[in-house]
């Protein structure tokens, strides 16, 4: 190994870049869960409406979809570790004025529904993690290694709101919801301070933060770091915006991953309040579809690259399609519910891998941008579609949990139609 190898790797080395990274992805995206969980408790103490509910389970999904681009464009002027942090510490301030908010009396009351939304929307900011995590662990790997890196760090990252849905119910129960919020304040804490001290951004950023200019074949050579950025990141975004295919792709991912946001925090109050199942009961069946379409999301890039991003796309929006059907008409049934429930987890797992194979086809001069614009305005679905799915319980108090997923049933109808739309426009090769 060269000197100029050992500069590269003495400081931190791929492998450890990109531990580092998806740890952080992973303790910002559990802030997904911030309320998910607990809303039916609070519905109760709080007085709050349905549509007020699902409002606030959906808070930290705003902050978190609308944040990705501009913080994803970031890193290629300051590097990945700063808009890393600043997140994190968003999110950890969000935590403790849920804390602070829960020791102001015994238990919440309704005027106190504007502050809990607000450290919503706090704790939603690490979410964004995931737009500063791509280009992050991109610019540590080869184009030929980066593919499996991205796997790696988009599915054990996705996997934090399924666990924290199983883990915050069982925690507030056994310790309350004030030690509960301690434990994770904490441990979100803990980990920041360690990306803190081993995260490293990559060869690139670290020379210049020296004052070292450096040739990118040199770096390459040297390092392995085959990607330097270009300055050109709004340009490309920019470029993007200006295709409606773009908004398309984008309306696709914010049925499916928007989707997937939105059932996580949706489905907790949706089990607890249909079935008059415990808070445990119900985060566990929760935490059964947002493992599930995390996972099913690999296996859906494997399809993609097998089948074609088009034909996955079009049949995973037909299978999200019929789990709503499903979830509508389970009546009592748990059994049904929960059938339909793994079903949407299939479609949507699918659908989230699918998109992204989609966007080198038809932004093949701005990937990058379409690629921010589809990700971050994407996820905004995980915000909309939890009030809009709560309306139907404010009509009908009785049968609106099931009548709500009407709204996956049109969003899915719509998808399919802008697909073959889209589709008639096909580039003539496959970028």
């Amino acid at each position: 190994m060269t000197e100029e190898e050992n500069v590269c790797h003495a400081v931190s080395s791929p492998r450890m870049a990109l531990t580092w990274t998806t740890i952080a992805f992973f303790g910002g995206f559990a802030g997904v869960s911030a309320f998910g969980p607990i809303v039916s408790q609070l519905k109760q103490t709080m007085a709050m409406s349905p549509l007020l509910s699902g409002l606030l389970a959906a808070s930290p999904a705003l902050t978190g979809s609308l944040l990705r681009i501009p913080f994803g464009a970031m890193v290629d002027r300051v590097g990945g570790k700063k808009p890393i942090l600043t997140l994190l510490l968003l999110a950890a301030a969000g935590i403790g004025g849920i804390i602070l908010m829960s020791q102001q009396s015994a238990a919440p009351r309704p005027e106190d529904y504007p502050y809990f939304l607000v450290f919503g929307m706090l704790c939603g900011c690490g979410i964004a993690v995931f737009s500063v995590g791509v280009p992050t662990v991109s610019y540590w790997y080869p184009q030929r290694r980066q593919g499996a890196a991205l796997a790696v760090y988009a599915g054990l990252g996705n996997l934090a709101p399924g666990l924290f849905a199983i883990l915050l119910p069982y925690m507030v129960v056994s310790l309350g919801l004030t030690r509960s919020y301690l434990l994770w304040l904490g441990m979100l804490v803990v980990l920041t301070a360690l990306v803190f001290v081993f995260m490293k951004d990559a060869p690139y950023f670290q020379y210049r933060e020296m004052g070292i200019e450096i040739d990118p074949e040199a770096l390459f050579l040297t390092c392995g770091e085959e990607l330097v950025p270009s300055g050109r990141a709004f340009a490309s975004i920019l470029k993007a915006a200006a295709d409606w295919r773009t908004w398309c792709l984008t309306y696709f991912y914010f049925v499916s991953f928007g989707g997937v946001i939105a059932l996580t925090v949706w489905l907790p109050t949706y089990w607890a309040e249909r079935f008059r199942i415990d808070m445990i009961a119900a985060g566990t069946l929760t935490a059964a579809y947002s493992l599930s379409s995390s996972l099913l999301r690999v296996a859906g890039g494997h399809c993609s690259d097998r089948f074609g991003g088009e034909g996955t796309v079009l049949g995973a929006f037909v299978v999200t399609a019929t789990g709503a059907l499903l979830m509508m008409a389970a009546g009592g049934s748990l059994a049904a519910a929960f059938s339909g429930q793994m079903i949407l987890a299939l479609g949507m797992g699918f659908a989230n891998a699918a998109v992204f194979k989609l966007v080198p086809k038809y932004s093949p001069a701005s990937v990058g941008g379409a690629a921010g614009i589809v990700g971050g305005l994407g996820a905004f679905g995980g915000f909309a579609i939890p009030p809009l799915m709560a309306l139907f319980v404010k009509w009908h108090p009785e049968a609106g949990y099931a009548r709500g997923f009407w709204v996956f049933l049109v969003l899915s109808a719509v998808a399919v139609l802008l697909f073959f739309i889209l589709h008639r426009h096909a580039p003539a090769k496959e970028a």
